[in-house]
């Protein structure tokens, strides 16, 4: 599958309202979405429920973690090609809530590319973005931890964060697709990020606790292909 831009990529977390058959839920509303608008829209469900949608929707899910371990004796550990054979698109990587370091990130991306899943890296800072745009991912979403949740958007609070980071990201490695994460809640906050340049937007509790998350999902996408 090819990426194309824009899209959203949505992460369930461990919401509650994204959790089991309210995960299944959630993921008609955006295969709906998806097909009325023609827009790309991943998904990161919870392990549990990672089979459950496949089977049922053609959406692209990226696993919230995959870790670098082998196949072998590596108990607890989820190993990409577990992830990639249960027909996931890719793996998201090092978010604010699942840190990993320097050296980690480089051995997981290395095995992401091994098996052919595409590697989604979250950097919160300048110094990281850098340090993460180096190691060659697929995919990165720039994000300020302290916005997370918030319904503060980096792209329209701190947008000269996003612009730095597209530059930064971009005289490294001009193949990076890169997202903006951290608080977008509204279309005026996908909007603007689409203005400074990003090729996409990422979002969490403003879909997945929505009283009608279809028309937060729709209102974001119509924003994305104006």
């Amino acid at each position: 599958m090819t990426i194309k831009e824009p899209l959203i990529f949505i992460n369930f977390k461990t919401y509650p309202e994204a959790t089991a058959e309210k995960a299944m839920q959630l993921a008609e509303i955006i295969n709906d979405v998806s097909n009325e608008l023609g827009i790309t829209i991943f998904v990161s469900p919870q392990f549990m429920d990672i089979n459950s949608i496949i089977t049922k929707y053609d959406i692209p899910i990226f696993a919230q973690h995959v870790d670098y371990a082998e196949p072998g004796r590596n108990t607890g550990h989820i190993i990409p090609e577990s992830i990639k054979k249960s027909g996931c698109f890719g793996a998201l990587i090092n978010h604010s809530e699942k840190p990993l370091s320097l050296n980690e990130i480089e051995l997981t991306i290395n095995r992401c590319k091994e098996t052919e899943l595409i590697s989604c890296l979250c950097a919160s800072n300048a110094e990281e973005t850098e340090s993460i745009a180096k190691k060659h991912p697929d995919m990165m979403i720039v994000e300020i931890p302290e916005l997370i949740g918030t319904g503060k958007a980096i792209s329209t609070v701190n947008p000269e964060v996003v612009i730095d980071a597209i530059n930064v990201i971009r005289k490294i490695d001009d193949r990076i697709f890169v997202i903006s994460g951290s608080g977008i809640s509204t279309k005026d906050d996908v909007t603007k990020a689409v203005e400074l340049g990003m090729q996409g937007v990422g979002a969490s509790r403003a879909f997945v606790t929505a009283n009608n998350p279809k028309e937060v999902l729709t209102e974001m996408a119509l924003a994305l292909i104006k």
